[in-house]
């Protein structure tokens, strides 16, 4: 497994997971054995939001994730996703406590920010 997660900042692990996918300033490459981390790596977002669709999905994609957290997410950056059948999940706190939980299968899906016209995750 391969989790990309959206930071606020570059201290990997111990970074916030970043509220909004397309404006996190940097990505959380987490490899895992379905277990445990097995390594991670912080690389940063190139792509920033910008209007008619979400570049930042194409960026995170190049390091050939199969799962993605984030604290919130539009429509069309989800859309993209499921495309590309890689799974999305919520979170709102650190980024190491949210690999923790999506190992343990104890995170969930992930609402269309407010910033898209609904209700978002992390008060977004």
């Amino acid at each position: 497994m391969k989790i990309g997660i959206t930071l606020n900042d570059d201290q990997g692990m111990k970074s916030g997971v970043c509220a909004h996918f397309g404006q996190c300033s940097h990505f959380l490459i987490v490899e895992s054995d379905g277990k445990k981390v097995t390594g991670s790596k912080v690389v940063a977002n190139t792509a920033v939001h910008g209007g008619g669709g979400c570049t930042a999905v194409t960026e995170i994609l190049k390091y050939g994730i199969t799962h993605v957290i984030a604290g919130g997410m539009g429509m069309g950056a989800q859309n993209k996703f499921a495309a590309a059948n890689v799974p999305i999940f919520g979170y709102c706190g650190k980024a190491e406590d949210a690999v923790k939980e999506l190992l343990a299968s104890a995170l969930g899906g992930i609402d269309p920010c407010k910033d898209h016209g609904q209700d978002g995750n992390c008060g977004h």
